[in-house]
């Protein structure tokens, strides 16, 4: 391999934060046992946050950032893997405590990674990323509702935060499952966009703000719930007997103020999405699923993709709620 590479570096020194693309040699590549060279990353909520000040996440400097990536494995000295084998990382707080995939190559913990099944690619494992991955974990979250809960069938699925990364694959994997999908957004120029991947219904975002009841008429056997924050409070109180409200995110805030009816009453269950800590065993099982319940081709259209400098320029919008679908980063573009 190349001893020195591309990547994205961020610094604080003198409390000053920088972002630079950098040359950096393998002697900085100090974690794991395994040493990839990196295809493909992405670019995620969490990602911008700490391109922007290290979003008090990061706290080494300096560091390379780049939560997921893809790529081919150059090194290992686990018997797991072997030298051109194609793998994932997706979290394992790597791109926030160790090297991320902002980087032509990276150094991990064996266990930290999965083979790509045969039925994807680098490319394709990074159009989902690990946006694609909690889309997929919730969307087997609502539908635990039916198989593993034995309740009743499920149809009628909300999805909020519907044209960011993880709304967008979820309304396409719950659309193909067979549900009803109600997509909600702020963005009525998406509409179509919505339609296009599955959604049956677009609703406006306004319709979960203000005061809500301590329940309100059941509609939703699941939820798919990106945004967290004061709409939580209605979408809990909206939702039916035995429902699933699965929760990967908090772009909308970190409180909630709700109360014990929908859980008591109802038997709703709120699911927390933590797709970084998920099990090797269940990543597994999802990565394999993804290629038949993903239309690769639908992805493309609304995936676009960037290299290091337009990356640079191009996260802040992501945190203004700018962009929506996918942004993968190609390290050697």
């Amino acid at each position: 391999m190349l001893e020195k590479f591309k990547a994205v570096v961020i610094d604080n020194q003198n409390e000053k934060f920088t972002r630079e693309i950098k040359e950096i040699d393998t002697s900085h590549l100090k974690d794991g046992n395994v040493l990839v060279k990196i295809d493909y990353s992405s670019l995620n909520f969490k990602d911008a946050m700490i391109l922007k000040d290290g979003g008090r996440i990061v706290r080494k400097f300096p560091f390379v950032p780049g939560i997921d990536f893809s790529g081919t494995v150059v090194e290992s000295e686990d018997d797991k893997f072997k030298k051109d084998d194609k793998v994932i990382l997706t979290g394992f707080r790597v791109g926030e405590v160790y090297f991320g995939g902002f980087s032509q190559y990276a150094k991990v913990d064996a266990n930290f990674l999965i083979k790509i099944p045969k039925s994807l690619d680098t490319h394709k494992s990074m159009m989902l990323g690990t946006a694609g991955f909690t889309a997929l974990l919730c969307s087997f979250a609502v539908k635990a509702k039916e198989e593993l809960l034995l309740g009743e069938k499920v149809k009628d699925v909300l999805v909020t935060g519907a044209t960011g990364g993880v709304g967008s694959i979820a309304i396409m994997i719950l659309s193909k499952m067979g549900y009803d999908v109600h997509a909600v957004t702020g963005k009525k120029d998406k509409n179509d966009y919505l339609k296009d991947l599955g959604a049956k219904n677009i609703i406006d975002r306004k319709e979960f703000e203000g005061e809500s009841k301590l329940l309100e008429k059941g509609v939703w056997d699941g939820v798919v719930d990106t945004v967290g924050g004061v709409a939580l409070t209605k979408i809990l109180a909206q939702t039916k007997p035995g429902g699933i409200v699965a929760l990967p995110g908090n772009a909308g805030g970190i409180k909630i103020n709700t109360n014990c009816m929908p859980f008591v009453i109802r038997g709703v269950k709120l699911w927390g999405i933590d797709s970084s800590g998920s099990s090797i065993k269940r990543r597994d099982f999802v990565w394999n699923e993804a290629a038949k319940l993903i239309d690769f081709s639908k992805v493309q259209t609304f995936t676009k993709e960037l290299s290091f400098n337009e990356l640079l320029d191009v996260y802040p919008k992501l945190l203004k709620g700018e962009l929506s679908g996918r942004t993968i980063v190609n390290p050697n573009k």
